[in-house]
């Protein structure tokens, strides 16, 4: 069995859209939970902000309630943000807007922020793009380190042992892997009741440790 990861499936989608400004915290929303359920919940706040400067440039520069469409999806392993609209000629700037000034800033924020960005000349409209480096090493893989990879190569040990069918197939997918870790969290708290320590202690031991973790990273 290939040990190597859990793939994390993030399938490209798209949302179709007109351009309010009452529409934009409906598209963060459903940014932060696609990045939740893709594992880069890191990159909630930069993609948000994205999200909320290209659509305001489709709504002053081409005009209110112009159908438009968000698409998110993966350009290797970076993050890959579109805004789609019907206007090739209304073409995004990237203006040194001065200090005082209340618009031209929003492609100067998308510059600083992204790692690139772009825009595609369509016959009948364009694609005002940008894209966000992530951690990962592939395109299915995950954020986290030399410390989840060694614990998913020990999912897929245990996996091996316990649950030979499920994981006979090649690497183990999140939601298989997420299975087996809670067996294997479960076996654990046997093991440790087997050997006279609270496994309550333990699991709060555990979590509080995490929690710091976590927060220290955040």
């Amino acid at each position: 069995m290939d040990v190597r990861q859990c793939e994390v499936q993030r399938k490209a989608w798209e949302l179709p859209f007109l351009a309010e400004a009452r529409e934009v915290a409906g598209l963060r929303r459903v940014m932060a939970l696609q990045l939740r359920l893709w594992g880069l919940s890191e990159l909630t706040d930069v993609a948000q902000l994205c999200v909320t400067e290209l659509v305001t440039n489709v709504i002053t520069h081409v005009g209110y309630e112009t159908p438009t469409t968000l698409a998110v999806s993966m350009a290797g392993t970076r993050l890959r943000i579109e805004v789609r609209d019907p206007d090739a000629r209304a073409l995004p700037t990237l203006l040194a807007a001065m200090d005082g000034d209340e618009t031209g800033r929003g492609m100067a924020i998308i510059d600083a922020i992204t790692d690139r960005w772009g825009v595609i000349l369509r016959a009948d409209s364009k694609v005002t793009w940008c894209e966000l480096r992530t951690d990962l090493a592939t395109p299915s893989g995950h954020t986290g380190g030399k410390r989840v990879s060694t614990v998913e190569a020990l999912l897929a040990r245990y996996c091996e042992m316990v649950h030979p069918r499920a994981c006979s197939t090649g690497p183990l997918e999140v939601a298989v892997a997420e299975e087996v870790a809670i067996n294997l969290i479960a076996d654990l708290l046997h093991w440790l009741r087997a050997h006279g320590c609270d496994p309550d202690e333990a699991l709060d031991r555990a979590q509080m440790s995490f929690e710091v973790e976590v927060g220290e990273v955040a």
